[in-house]
């Protein structure tokens, strides 16, 4: 019997990436034009691959998981609607985003589609991209380049998105 991987997840999986690079490579860039491009791609990427991970597991009936990454295609798209005004200006659709990859993630790694330590990852990059859309909403004025937050809860996004590609890609048809 010769099993072959799912196109969906392949493409998904290969949309997971590129957000995980270009959106990694976007915050440490310090040209703007630049970094805006590079935020685009990522949220670009990020979009396409919520999406087809949102039928995915609504075909098969994983209803919290499909929402999530419903829900996180939505906070991709408002991140994505203020890319290009640059870091300052794009501070209120990244509060909104971030407060919707919170709600995002805790869809996804609630329930057991995926494994423990995924779900872990998942749930706290949600507990951190909580606090940093309180934050924001509370009035303080933090970028997405902002450190110790957000720029320290990239890392455990990126390791979700890995984990997801990890689970995708060793699934078979």
């Amino acid at each position: 019997m010769v099993t072959t991987r799912s196109p969906v997840n392949f493409v998904a999986a290969f949309g997971l990436a590129i957000g995980a690079v270009f959106g990694l490579a976007g915050t440490f860039v310090a040209q703007p034009h630049l970094q805006a491009l590079l935020w685009a791609i990522d949220g670009a990427g990020l979009v396409m691959a919520a999406a087809l991970l949102t039928l995915k597991y609504f075909r098969m009936e994983h209803n919290f998981v499909a929402a999530g990454f419903l829900v996180f295609a939505i906070a991709e798209a408002v991140m994505l609607s203020g890319t290009a005004a640059g870091p300052a200006a794009s501070v209120p659709a990244f509060a909104a985003g971030t407060a919707l990859w919170a709600t995002a993630l805790l869809l996804i790694s609630i329930p057991t589609q995926f494994g423990l330590a995924v779900r872990v990852l998942g749930a706290v990059s949600a507990v951190l991209f909580a606090i940093i859309a309180a934050r924001i909403f509370w009035g303080e004025q933090l970028l997405p380049t902002s450190a110790p937050l957000p720029f320290y809860a990239y890392p455990f996004l990126i390791m979700t998105f890995l984990g997801w590609i990890w689970s995708l890609l060793r699934e078979s048809e």
